[in-house]
């Protein structure tokens, strides 16, 4: 039976889950299904009842629930051949959901965040508290991929309820850092097969590149395990003892980089948006159709929003909202001084926050 799982089941699904569902579903033995796995009855019954024991949690209920009904009912069982499933769709499904994984639990390592789950609804909301007991919305996830989560164990839940809040657990951190660094190997190769292609006349690779082996090159380290750099600054206060950074201007840079991230949906995971970047003679703003095929919306809100930031205000804006790079990383790359980053990413911020609003007033006088 567990051969036909690995069919049947999809990929994300835990090992001791699949198991408890062969035993609770099918009415497989422990001592057969130990016997496919190759290990201990022992160990097969230690799974069976961790997971028995997370059934209070709602999320990891619901997602067994819906297992068992999708891939072990009788129908699915004399419907669905085997060699109708095509490999390609697996995979997709795979990268659809670390992608959505990739985004949850990133927004739920900023500090004061949970994901809220609510009975009977098909939506959950990743919320952040802003202090004086506010909170602000910061992303929407499908109940099913919220489930997922659970059940892999990348969220935890100490007092399940009628509103049910999620933090994310140990291993998620854990999770994170792997999903983090699989989607840049993809992205890296990717754009490496589309560099091998094309043709490049005014960029000949040196020799020194060409000696220099993959695995040597160095890495652009584009996202934060813990928390974006917006949130860290917004944490600190002035000499007056208000917020660097405002909840307007946090508010900015989270928009920034949500069209970001939409723009950069499409056969192309990473885009290259390096043209935006001033230091090192490459500063252009001329719209460069070849960079990839997101979502043209969101691309051209991206690119209109940094071409009015302008040289230098671009560049901490794309490098700390978008590729969430430390400001310490920044201020090496851009070649400014010690501690100064804070201060022009403050006023990139001020100034993307009123371009927000002039695009807001220009679309409401056009309506």
């Amino acid at each position: 039976m567990e051969n036909n799982m690995a069919f049947t089941i999809p990929a994300w699904v835990p090992e001791g889950a699949q198991r408890y569902l062969a035993h609770t579903e099918t009415g497989q033995s422990i001592r057969d299904i130990a016997r496919s796995a190759g290990c201990h009855a022992s160990t097969i019954l230690r799974q069976i009842r961790r997971i028995e024991s997370r059934r209070d949690d709602p999320l990891v209920d619901a997602a067994l629930q819906s297992l068992a009904a999708e891939h072990f009912s009788e129908n699915t069982a004399k419907d669905e051949p085997l060699s109708g499933i095509r490999g390609d769709d697996i995979a997709a499904a795979e990268e659809e959901f670390e992608r959505e994984a990739l985004r949850v639990l990133r927004r739920l390592c900023e500090t004061g965040s949970v994901l809220a789950v609510a009975e009977d609804m098909d939506k959950a909301v990743v919320v952040r508290g802003t202090g004086d007991q506010g909170s602000t919305r910061t992303a929407v996830v499908d109940c099913r991929v919220a489930q997922a989560l659970a059940l892999k164990d990348w969220i935890v839940c100490d007092n399940p309820g009628r509103i049910s809040r999620y933090r994310i657990s140990s291993a998620g951190r854990t999770a994170l850092g792997q999903l983090m660094a699989e989607v840049e190997n993809r992205a890296r190769t990717r754009n490496e097969l589309g560099m091998s292609e094309a043709q490049t006349p005014f960029q000949p690779m040196t020799a020194k590149a060409q000696a220099r082996g993959a695995g040597d090159r160095p890495r652009r380290i584009r996202y934060s395990a813990a928390e974006s750099p917006l949130i860290g600054l917004a944490r600190r206060r002035d000499r007056d003892g208000k917020p660097f950074l405002d909840e307007t201007l946090v508010s900015a840079g989270e928009r920034l980089r949500e069209d970001f991230e939409l723009a950069q949906v499409g056969p192309k995971l990473a885009q290259n948006w390096d043209h935006f970047l001033t230091a090192g003679g490459r500063g252009s703003f001329g719209n460069h159709s070849g960079d990839g095929c997101g979502s043209s919306d969101a691309r051209n809100r991206v690119e209109s929003a940094l071409s009015d930031l302008g040289p230098g205000l671009s560049d901490v804006a794309l490098l700390c909202c978008c590729y969430l790079e430390g400001l310490e990383l920044a201020e090496k790359r851009m070649g400014w001084s010690a501690r100064s980053g804070k201060i022009v990413l403050r006023i990139a911020l001020q100034r993307l926050k009123r371009h927000y609003e002039e695009k807001a007033e220009q679309n409401r006088l056009i309506g």
